[in-house]
């Protein structure tokens, strides 16, 4: 039972009827609140009469506990003749104000034209298929990467960039954005600028008669299909240099952060230096296996569900909690320093795509933080609490 439901059915009484009825609810909050100006001013402050054990809080004090779910996968999908998109933007989904996310599939051929955010930097996942990235940065640097399943990239805001589809399967990838105001439908695309600028500015600009932007799209193509670009077509030209836009997440032994009950793949900016902006990663959770309370001290995290059946427990302050069960196309979304642990509450593995908005990963765990305090001060903090039961707790 929530701290605040005890503080307030501790108002309440039953009437002859069996129903609950209540003086005030006020008095919850009295028994727990004293006077202003009682304890003193500035320097003379003095103690007051012991309250209750357990502290009263007023959700109203801090604001109801948001919903952290969205079914991303469930979403209105924006559709092309090359393939789709579905996103997730603060504008569906109000909690997420720091990361939107994009699911986005491509048909064997086709092209995710050449665009830029204005807004945003873009990490990616790779799922299914192969895709091929070309980037462009402000000196002038370009670079093209072909991309399998468990692939990163990241491409800094501003920064022209396409994604196309390689071979004759279809590629499918989780599209991650450090600003949930983010959307799919605010994107600079190549074919839409076209359009919409003056055929003799775009005669002047590349040096051609004006007659031939008359055969150019009539708008945005976004997703285009068209021929299957082969494998053996595709080219490749990395940058030779440890800014790549690419990280093999899987395969990169740099990235393994295994803990009990699931496996952990990382990229932070320590190893992918060019994902300034973000850190992305991909989790694994047995059945049964849990990812232990903690808190993110520097970034809000979000998730993609691919697979399994997990439970996420959600802690706000102020007595304030909420839990939600997550399935493949849901995503969530945890503000920065909120506490949360993720457990799998099904029978195979959960497997989630996890962003955060910060290129240093920084988190702290419960556990760890119990075991590293004296024995005295859980005894404070815990009162009632069986010192066997506290061992134990340092133990773990």
């Amino acid at each position: 039972m929530s701290t605040n439901r005890r503080g307030f059915l501790g108002a309440a009484a039953l009437g002859a009827s069996g129903m609950v009825t209540f003086r005030s609810v006020a008095e919850a909050a009295d028994k727990f609140m004293a006077r202003p100006g009682d304890g003193g001013f500035g320097r003379n402050a003095v103690p007051l009469p012991p309250g209750d054990t357990v502290a009263y809080h007023d959700p109203q004090d801090v604001g109801a506990m948001p919903d952290f779910k969205f079914s991303l996968d469930g979403n209105k999908p924006k559709v092309t003749t090359g393939g789709w998109a579905k996103e997730a933007t603060v504008h569906q989904f109000p909690i997420s104000k720091g990361i939107a996310g994009v699911h986005m599939f491509l048909q064997p051929g086709a092209s995710r034209e050449l665009h830029w955010h204005a807004i945003a930097a873009e990490w990616a996942f790779v799922i299914e298929g192969r895709c091929q990235t070309v980037v462009i940065d402000p000196s002038g640097a370009s670079e093209i990467n072909n991309f399998e399943p468990g692939d990163l990239w990241y491409f800094a805001k501003g920064h022209g960039h396409s994604i196309q589809c390689i071979g004759d399967k279809p590629c499918h990838f989780i599209l991650s954005f450090d600003n949930g105001a983010f959307s799919e439908h605010g994107t600079f695309s190549i074919t839409d600028w076209v359009d919409v600028t003056p055929k003799e500015m775009l005669a002047m600009n590349f040096g051609l008669p004006k007659d031939v932007f008359d055969a150019f799209p009539k708008g945005e193509t976004y997703i285009q299909s068209g021929p299957i670009l082969h494998a053996a077509d595709a080219l490749e030209a990395p940058w030779p240099k440890e800014s790549t836009h690419k990280f093999r997440l899987l395969k990169d032994p740099k990235a393994a952060r295994d803990f009990d009950g699931g496996t952990f793949r990382l990229a932070t900016i320590d190893e992918f230096p060019a994902s300034r902006t973000m850190s992305g990663g991909y989790m694994t959770l047995k059945p049964g296996g849990i990812r232990k309370l903690h808190w993110n001290v520097n970034a809000n995290e979000w998730h993609y569900y691919l697979r399994g059946k997990a439970q996420v427990a959600l802690f706000g302050s102020g007595g304030r909690g909420k839990v939600a069960e997550f399935g493949p196309g849901d995503v969530a979304y945890i503000p920065m320093g909120f506490g949360h642990a993720i457990q799998n509450v099904g029978t195979e593995d959960v497997e989630i795509i996890q962003t955060w908005d910060n290129g240093k990963f920084e988190e702290i765990d419960l556990d760890k933080w119990v075991q590293s305090s004296p024995r005295y001060l859980l005894s404070n903090n815990f009162t009632g609490v069986p010192d066997k039961t506290l061992s134990r707790m340092k133990q773990t």
